[in-house]
Parts: C-alpha cells; sequence; structure tokens
C-alpha cells in the first residue's frame, strides 16, 4: 500500500514538474458541416491522462514536450455518434491551436451512406437519361427542321425557275410575233437584211427565229443573192 501511494505522489510529482514547462493546447470541435458541436469528449494520452467535455465546442489541455493523440467524441445514450483522432508534437513552451472536426461512426452510418450512394446514382442514371432523350429530340426536331427548309428552298428554286423559262418562253414568242408583224408590213414579203433592222437583236438570233417559223410552216424562205427573202405563207 506504502509502495502504491509512493508511486502516485511521483506520478504526480513529475506532472507538476512537466507543467511548469508545459505547452497549451487549445481549440474547438467541429462537426462535417463547419458547425461548432457542443458536449463532445475530448481526452489527451498525457501522463495521467487528460480528458473534459467540451463546453460550447471549445477545450483546452496543458502538456509537456512530447507526442499526442487527441481524440474527440460525440456521445449521445451511450453510442458514439462521431469521432476524430489527432496527433500532435510538442517541442517547446507556447500555445497550438488544433481544431478538431469529427466524422461520422462508420457502423451508425454505413446505412445512411449507401441510401445516400444509391440515391445519388439514380440520381446520376435519371439524369443521365433525361440527356440523352433530350439530345435525341433536339438531333431529330434538327433534321426535321432542315429537311423542311431544303425542301422549301428547292421548291421555290423550281418555281423562280419555271418562272423564268415561261418568261423566257413569252420573251421568245413575243420576239417571233414581231418578226411576223414586220413581214406582213412588208407586204408578206421582206429581206432578212430588212427584218435585221427593224428588230434589235443578233444576226444569229434572227436566224434561228427564221428557221423556226419556216419549220412551223408559217414562211418560206428564198435565197438570193447572198440574202434571203422572207415570204409570209399564212396572211
Amino acid at each position: 500500500m506504502l509502495k502504491f501511494r509512493i508511486s502516485i505522489f511521483l506520478l504526480i510529482a513529475i506532472f507538476l514538474i512537466n507543467s511548469a514547462n508545459a505547452a497549451t493546447i487549445y481549440g474547438n470541435v467541429y462537426d462535417l458541416s463547419l458547425k461548432k458541436v457542443n458536449n463532445a469528449r475530448v481526452e489527451i494520452n498525457t501522463i495521467p491522462k487528460q480528458f473534459l467535455i467540451a463546453q460550447n465546442s471549445s477545450y483546452s489541455f496543458n502538456a509537456p514536450n512530447g507526442f499526442y493523440t487527441i481524440k474527440a467524441q460525440l456521445i449521445q445514450k451511450n453510442s458514439v455518434l462521431a469521432s476524430v483522432d489527432e496527433n500532435i508534437t510538442i517541442r517547446q513552451e507556447g500555445d497550438y491551436v488544433l481544431d478538431l472536426i469529427l466524422f461520422p461512426d462508420v457502423e451508425e452510418g454505413v446505412e445512411d451512406i449507401n441510401a445516400d450512394a444509391n440515391s445519388s446514382l439514380i440520381e446520376t442514371k435519371a439524369a443521365s437519361t433525361s440527356l440523352i432523350i433530350f439530345t435525341a429530340l433536339t438531333a431529330f426536331l434538327a433534321i426535321f427542321i432542315a429537311i423542311l427548309f431544303f425542301k422549301k428552298r428547292r421548291k421555290t428554286q423550281q418555281k423562280l425557275h419555271e418562272a423564268k423559262q415561261e418568261q423566257q418562253e413569252k420573251s421568245e414568242d413575243d420576239d417571233l410575233e414581231q418578226l411576223i408583224k414586220i413581214i406582213r408590213h412588208e407586204g408578206g414579203r421582206a429581206t432578212q437584211k430588212d427584218i435585221r433592222k427593224q428588230i434589235p437583236l443578233s444576226e444569229a438570233k434572227i436566224s434561228l427565229m427564221i428557221a423556226e417559223l419556216e419549220h412551223k410552216g408559217i414562211i418560206e424562205k428564198i435565197k438570193k443573192g447572198r440574202g434571203n427573202i422572207i415570204i409570209l405563207k399564212r396572211r
């Protein structure tokens, strides 16, 4: 019994001697969202071990030089909800700030973590499916609009071509009618040279017009010298 008491006194003496040259370790206890946690149990493995209940989330210990582990736990109804272990080395006197962030206990949080993971996976798959559907609909709509655009453009170009061709044919018919009027005005016969003087067209164009009217049997072309005499057959 006496030896035990002596050992206790020696330990206390060693602690008091070391405390004279001790450093101060202090900080706050937080959860994962960095909110302060009240009433967490904090301990440090000095000799003897020190512990306290962190009021207003803060704690403070005195410790001599050495290597220590500070442990914090949030306990409710004899169950550890969250905890953390942090190591710290004290090499000289002074103040050391060490904030502690509690992590949820693995066994308590496994189900919730798995549930959150499954939920996140489902949400990710749903988002991916929605994105694929949206992309497909957008591509289909773009193709549909492009088809409509090219069809409309093609139809417009076709109409313009037909209108141009119709106008050209009408112009040619007007030119043929004018040529016939000239021959009729000349008494039913005229030289090709006289016709050209009265129509502002090239000689080649007038030759083609005469050939067309001759082919239709409306006029007759008679060669005379270097020129041609055009005779109107239908008066």
